[in-house]
């Protein structure tokens, strides 16, 4: 837990045709030999992921894809991995050498242009390799031509030389997202001084000798803006109201009800998994889709998404809790499960998506998945905000985040 979660880094994706230097740029922007570099074309095939610091944006993953034109007999997969990435970036960096510059066919990065702008990244786009430039005139006349075609404007280096490495770090924080700077989950929702309790069960569930990443992140969020946290488990809930009167009660999901059963309410009350819906995705489409609960009649199909892969032990939230819960009130309902990136391309066939709180995606792909549900007409919510609803306090969960 002491270095920051690939989850919440910018995410900078590498995109070019084979031996355009892509690998050469990552190790010449990250100071380190961290990308295989060779002469033989295709060395990269699936995507490596690189972790790093980059001042002033601070963490961030560099993302080295497979050539955009491979074609080789794995070609095509390598292709559909590369494609697969543009769904978690937050900034593309083009890469084009000036070979390629130079014989003036440049097709297919106008094409994968389309595919970045189609997802709202921005681009930076980089020239690379001009110490292998012989004409600088016909060059540059080229290189006009091809910023005019691909409307963008160029960075020239070349990563063999570190030649012009600064500039370029300095047009990659120039083009990340702003709100990477702000990166803020319930800090903007307290005061400076404010008691706020956790309340953190400690079920089978529960990793063993460490919290959850979500209830580190919020404890840290909390401590940054001068809040005062006590955590409990459940079973000290009510010692703890003895105690002292919180300012905002923060809970895990799952026992929304014990805790709501207990809590006055004039205490404002949230879960870690909707503060998460929050950071990662859209509040208010997720809690336009938890009124969809009310809509569901039976043969309707429901799906519960998970981002991550893990053993389901008694009591899963997405397995048997939530499924319960749904059943309860809609009793024939038709309920599937997907974890991890089996995230299904048939959304079409489900009236509403429950997605897990998304602390182990970025927003960007937390972004796309929102956008594939609703782009295929499909309600979808989060796990918090579906269990609020369940239990009748969706609207008080909500409460802290109206403006």
């Amino acid at each position: 837990m002491n270095s920051t979660p690939r989850s919440n880094r910018v995410h900078i994706g590498i995109f070019g045709k084979t031996n355009a230097g892509k690998s050469s740029l990552i190790n010449s922007v990250t100071g380190q030999n961290i990308a295989l570099v060779s002469d033989v074309r295709g060395t990269t095939t699936d995507p490596v992921y690189k972790a790093m610091e980059l001042l002033p944006i601070g963490p961030v993953v560099f993302i080295d894809t497979a050539g955009i034109d491979d074609e080789s007999s794995l070609g095509a997969l390598r292709i559909e991995k590369t494609e697969e990435i543009l769904d978690k970036l937050d900034l593309a960096i083009l890469v084009i050498s000036s070979e390629n510059i130079l014989n003036g066919d440049i097709s297919l990065e106008k094409k994968w242009v389309e595919k970045i702008q189609n997802r709202k990244k921005p681009i930076v786009f980089v020239i690379n390799k001009t110490d292998l430039i012989e004409n600088i005139e016909e060059f540059e006349r080229k290189i006009t031509l091809v910023e005019k075609e691909l409307n963008l404007k160029s960075i020239q280096v070349s990563a063999e030389k570190k030649e012009n490495i600064d500039n370029l770090k300095k047009e990659i924080v120039e083009k990340t997202p702003k709100s990477f700077m702000e990166d803020i989950l319930i800090g903007d929702k307290i005061k400076r001084g404010d008691k706020i309790l956790l309340v953190a069960p400690q079920d089978i569930q529960a990793p063993k000798g460490r919290l959850i990443l979500p209830q580190v992140q919020v404890l840290r969020d909390i401590l940054d803006f001068g809040g005062i946290p006590t955590m409990v488990t459940l079973e000290n809930l009510q010692e703890a109201l003895k105690i002292f009167k919180p300012d905002l009660v923060i809970t895990d999901s799952q026992v929304f009800k014990q805790v709501d059963q207990v809590l006055s309410s004039e205490i404002p009350l949230t879960s870690f998994s909707i503060i998460m819906a929050r950071a990662k995705g859209d509040l208010i489409k997720l809690y336009e889709g938890a009124k969809k609960i009310d809509e569901l009649k039976n043969g309707d199909k429901v799906l519960i998404a998970e981002a991550c892969t893990h053993h389901q032990l008694k009591g899963d939230i997405a397995r048997e809790k939530i499924p319960l819960l749904l059943k309860k009130r809609v009793p024939g309902l038709i309920i599937e499960n997907c974890s991890g990136k089996d995230y299904p391309k048939n959304l079409e066939e489900y009236s509403l998506v429950i997605h897990c709180g998304s602390c182990m995606l970025n927003r960007s792909e937390t972004m796309s998945r929102i956008d594939k549900a609703l782009s295929s007409k499909v309600e979808i919510t989060n796990f918090g905000m579906a269990i609020a609803k369940l239990n009748g306090i969706l609207d008080r969960v909500m409460e802290i985040f109206k403006d």
